[in-house]
């Protein structure tokens, strides 16, 4: 896994709050421009929705899975309706394709282009699988960007318009990209589009959005509802799917503290609760990964180094506390440690252009390896990956140093 760090504004500018980065950042991603192969005719932006409206959680008391359901569908504490009372309960996983988004780079860093199936190799809990399906890249992006607009003023219209055309000529024509917004409740502002015109014309919902000066900052809940909502169910995009996340990381939805129990789910009354374990199991089961991007300063002992070097134990941790990283920073780094994918800190030393550059240049470039599970790690709950490159791969000989950059663990979710 792979942690970056760039910056956008000169030291002796005023930071903004989070929610004038997250219009900088759909602004960035907007584009100028109509796609290659759509038509010239004007599109209708479509309604803005509110996707927590008459919904709520539900959690199967068998297999602990948490679940979206219309509002008041069932008493609260009580199981689904798929879970049958006064007999056994069968829980199975069905196999299906695991597909995890590698990062191949050489040892100048510069990202390795043209490898085949044939040049990977991948371990899950220690067992060799069979690859069987490898995206370079061809297949279009889905990309969701969940934007903080908790309430502040917005500074710099036109300049932030002007890098939006400029960094959204970076993306691909075929990738598809959502707009999700949110305060104390998460706002879809565009479906998956793309239309960059649709995608610039979306950045006026954000201030609407400001106006219904709604409180706190649903962090944790909007990225699983936009998970739940855009990247699962019978139309889930295939190939590569990521969020990019705006924030400060000050959530005030799921109670997060350092004490590592406020991330799982608990029994009784709070049973049908979110918690920070079931939003990673969303998108580790999806294939989603998490472009992280932190509008608060890195902590000092939160270096790149230290990052890898505790890539496979939690980061909500005693240790973690002593060296005095803010929980709510800890947790968006676990977020990314878990799912798999890259966080940044807007205040370091960069360019705009050079952020979402990479971030672009990520998705052009990454490989995306399938395979399906053998019955030994079909098993529903958390599995372990390594992946390597193959001994026997044709196009490495000229690469040395090459490494991989990969997120960890996928999740099988379980089925009735």
């Amino acid at each position: 896994m792979s942690y970056r760090a760039h910056c956008i504004l000169d030291a002796h500018q005023k930071m903004p709050s989070a929610a004038v980065f997250g219009l900088l950042f759909i602004l960035c991603v907007a584009g100028g421009g109509t796609a290659r192969g759509q038509t010239s005719a004007p599109q209708k932006l479509p309604r803005a929705q509110q996707i927590d409206k008459d919904t709520e959680y539900l959690r199967d008391p068998v297999t602990g899975e948490l679940r979206l359901a219309p509002k008041h569908s069932a008493a609260a504490g009580t199981a689904p309706p798929s879970t049958k009372s006064g007999g056994p309960v069968t829980i199975r996983a069905q196999v299906r394709l695991v597909e995890i988004g590698c990062s191949a780079l050489g040892g100048d860093g510069a990202p390795l282009r043209n490898l085949a199936l044939s040049d990977f190799q991948l371990h899950a809990d220690g067992e060799t699988q069979s690859l069987v399906h490898l995206d370079s890249s061809t297949e279009p992006a889905h990309i969701a960007q969940v934007i903080d607009a908790s309430p502040s003023e917005f500074h710099s219209l036109d300049e932030m318009r002007a890098a939006a055309r400029a960094l959204g000529r970076q993306l691909s024509p075929r990738d598809e990209v959502a707009v999700v917004a949110f305060a104390g409740h998460p706002h879809i502002l565009l479906p998956f589009s793309n239309d960059r015109k649709l995608l610039e014309a979306s950045i006026g919902r954000v201030q609407v959005l400001r106006a219904v000066e709604e409180t706190g900052s649903n962090i944790y809940g909007s990225v699983y509802l936009t998970a739940q909502r855009l990247f699962t169910g019978p139309r889930a995009p295939a190939g590569r799917k990521a969020i990019l996340l705006l924030t400060d990381g000050q959530d005030s939805g799921l109670g997060l503290s350092w004490n590592p129990s406020s991330m799982l789910p608990v029994a009784g009354v709070n049973a049908n609760r979110l918690t920070f374990e079931d939003v990673v199991r969303t998108l580790a089961g999806s294939g989603i990964e998490m472009f992280v991007i932190s509008t608060e300063n890195r902590p000092k002992g939160m270096t790149e180094a230290w990052l890898a070097a505790h890539s496979k134990v939690t980061l909500i941790s005693e240790g973690s506390r002593k060296m005095e990283i803010p929980a709510y920073t800890a947790f968006l780094a676990e977020l990314v440690r878990r799912a798999g994918g890259t966080l940044y800190f807007l205040r370091e030393t960069g360019t705009l252009s050079e952020v979402y550059g990479r971030i672009a240049a990520t998705l052009r470039t990454e490989y995306m390896l399938g395979f399906y599970p053998s019955a030994s790690v079909d098993k529903s709950g958390w599995h372990l990956v390594t992946i390597g490159f193959s001994q026997s791969g044709e196009h490495l000989g000229a690469h040395p140093g090459a490494r991989l950059d990969c997120r960890p663990s996928y999740y099988v979710p379980f089925s009735q």
